[in-house]
């Protein structure tokens, strides 16, 4: 069983969030790996002394080569709420991506439509008007540069199904490690160089403001960036 104890970024009697490392799972699928969500749910058995079913539900995902905050719901009143602050566009989600290729600009947003082949799981930029065209948008910005890699700062405005990936991938710039977005070789971990660094929402039941940040794994070349945001 994943143990999170160590890894709770913000719980109350209505959210849990927790820093995902790269390679687990979010919720079960096919493949039957263990999965935060069993962990989140075994986490309040124990600490919470229940006895019976848990309930827990994920309010966001995140791909399982990525890191970083996912947000669950302990209650079905709070994921209802965050449901409809997800479908609103109300959370502001900032990612950090680190990239080999310099992006052409310091500061941009970036505009694509983009297109999933469901086949190869798999997101595409294509012509407004190809069938299944959804548009993207994102802000990003260059934080800071090693000889070899850069750090960017990423705020989407839109989800869509592997948007940073196939957005940086467009411009020259594929994630770190990003195989399926045309880098040139993978991370040791399998990982790939994106992490869900920050989220800024309202509390779905005491309706206060909450910013939650997820520290950067500790690892390479996360660390060339240790204390530069």
């Amino acid at each position: 069983m994943i143990n999170i104890a160590s890894r709770i970024l913000f719980e109350d009697n209505h959210l849990l969030i927790v820093n995902k490392l790269p390679s687990e799972l979010v919720q079960g699928d096919k493949t039957q790996d263990a999965s935060l969500l069993d962990a989140v749910k075994e986490y309040i058995r124990q600490t919470k002394q229940k006895e019976g079913a848990v309930f827990a539900g994920l309010i966001h995902r995140i791909d399982r080569p990525v890191s970083g905050a996912v947000m669950y719901a302990r209650t079905s009143k709070a994921l209802s709420r965050m449901n409809a602050q997800i479908k609103e566009r109300t959370i502001q989600k900032q990612y950090l991506a680190i990239v080999r290729n310099k992006p052409p600009l310091n500061m941009d947003v970036l505009e694509h439509f983009v297109w999933k082949n469901e086949k190869l799981n798999k997101s595409f930029v294509v012509q407004p008007d190809h069938a299944g065209a959804r548009q993207a948008r994102l802000t990003y910005q260059l934080i800071s540069s090693s000889e070899s890699f850069h750090l960017l700062k990423i705020m989407l405005h839109t989800g869509r199904h592997h948007q940073i990936r196939v957005q940086l991938a467009e411009i020259g710039c594929p994630l770190l490690g990003d195989l399926k977005y045309g880098d040139k070789r993978s991370n040791p971990d399998g990982s790939i160089c994106l992490h869900a660094y920050s989220l800024d929402f309202e509390h779905p039941v005491q309706k206060t403001m909450v910013q939650i940040k997820a520290p950067m794994p500790d690892s390479m070349p996360w660390k060339f960036f240790t204390g530069k945001i």
